[in-house]
């Protein structure tokens, strides 16, 4: 599910940079190029006739997006493999034709060469929210800024940024969209930079320590071995030296990270802090409008309002207890719902959204590799959700039963 979410950022640039006319549909026949290079790019075997036979009743015109996922799921989302290709290749194969489109040109005086601004988009999708368009909210921003100045061993200056989010409250609300990001970091609205070559340098680092995982690169000691640790396996000791105190620190840390993550089944270190940073940021939220509500109930003299708090605080409560007695998904996004405050902003927006089916499935279930699928049952008429996994997730609908219902007859009594 993590990597099937990643790969679709960047596909979902490559279907639109296909969209010439802004009408949310691609022809067949682009869409025929697009597969044949995802096929390639991610070692895949190439079915040639599968998008033909999937689109045969839709012959006269064009497909959507929701038209292409299904066959996108199928015939190449669920056949990707961890570790059978290049990562960076594909998102350098999306990147080229969404470059073509909307970054044609570098931005005259900007500071980023051609490979920056690709790790930056690379960077930007990995950080940006799971929702279309996307985007990337002020805090994550910053979090990249701040890993980029602190690489250019300079202290970080959030004042250009504050600037830009004081310019007008949509980029607060509503966050900043790629092309706008790389346009603003460009120019240096974003990044106080004297030299473009120590800003590439520092990207590069970042760039291999976010996107790519290296928590530490070894740099030979000149001065012979010092700071000496050694690492312990069943099979075989490794000595290594660090060039000062801190070094080796350092070293010993990641090395633990190292460790657990392996032990987790996990790959990246920042997809980990990415998902606690947005844990917080929900909680913090939840206390403010808790405090608020909290505040104004005790400044409040009308009866009347504090009655309405203190039904309000019960539902609350009554929802908390649902949540806690098992995980509950929103249909507005398909996320778990995290605490009451959560609940009621999504249910506001739920009566006007589409309700993601597909999205609360892939939630449902996500499971670590080696981990088997409960079983899943689907009562009554019809297959819809039978129908829907099957399409989603194959391994899951393996364990998917349907049980007919009948109603029983006035002849049975």
């Amino acid at each position: 599910m993590e990597l099937k979410s990643e790969l679709l950022k960047s596909i979902w640039y490559a279907f639109t940079s296909l969209d010439v006319e802004k009408c949310g549909k691609v022809s067949k026949s682009q869409l025929k190029v697009l597969s044949h290079n995802l096929y390639t790019v991610l070692n895949i075997p190439h079915d040639p006739v599968a998008l033909e036979e999937h689109f045969q009743d839709d012959d006269d015109g064009p497909v959507s997006n929701h038209g292409y996922m299904p066959y996108l799921n199928k015939y190449i989302l669920d056949k990707v493999k961890d570790g059978t290709f290049d990562k960076e290749k594909f998102d350098d194969l999306c990147w080229m034709m969404t470059r073509k489109k909307n970054y044609l040109t570098l931005p005259q005086g900007s500071m980023l060469s051609e490979k920056d601004s690709f790790k930056l988009f690379c960077l930007f999708n990995m950080l940006s929210e799971d929702r279309y368009p996307l985007i990337i909210i002020a805090e994550e921003a910053e979090y990249l800024l701040k890993k980029i100045s602190a690489a250019m061993s300079q202290e970080w200056d959030g004042k250009p940024l504050e600037d830009l989010l004081s310019q007008g409250a949509s980029v607060l609300e509503q966050g900043l969209g790629v092309w706008t990001f790389l346009e603003h970091v460009g120019a240096g609205r974003l990044l106080r930079v004297t030299s473009a070559e120590a800003f590439s340098l520092a990207l590069d680092e970042v760039f291999l320590e976010m996107y790519h995982g290296v928590l530490k690169m070894a740099i030979p000691d000149r001065d012979g071995k010092r700071c000496l640790l050694c690492v312990k396996t069943h099979n075989k000791s490794y000595e290594m030296s660090a060039s000062d105190q801190r070094q080796k620190v350092e070293w010993i840390q990641a090395l633990q990270t190292a460790l657990r993550l392996l032990g987790e089944g996990k790959l990246c270190l920042h997809k980990e802090l990415k998902l606690k940073r947005r844990v917080q940021r929900e909680h913090s939220q939840w206390e403010r409008t808790h405090s608020i509500s909290s505040n104004h109930s005790s400044q409040s003299e009308d009866s009347n309002c504090q009655g309405s708090d203190t039904e309000r605080e019960r539902h609350d409560q009554q929802i908390e207890s649902i949540i806690q007695m098992g995980v509950v998904y929103s249909n507005v996004d398909g996320k778990r719902y995290m605490h009451a405050d959560h609940v009621r902003r999504q249910l506001a927006l739920q009566p006007a959204a589409p309700v993601k089916w597909e999205q609360t499935l892939h939630e449902v279930y996500e499971r670590a590799a080696g981990r088997a699928f409960p079983r899943t049952y689907e009562l009554g008429p019809g297959r819809q959700l039978g129908a829907t996994l099957q399409r989603v997730n194959l391994k899951a609908y393996r364990a998917y039963t349907h049980v007919d219902v009948v109603a029983e007859s006035d002849e049975d009594h």
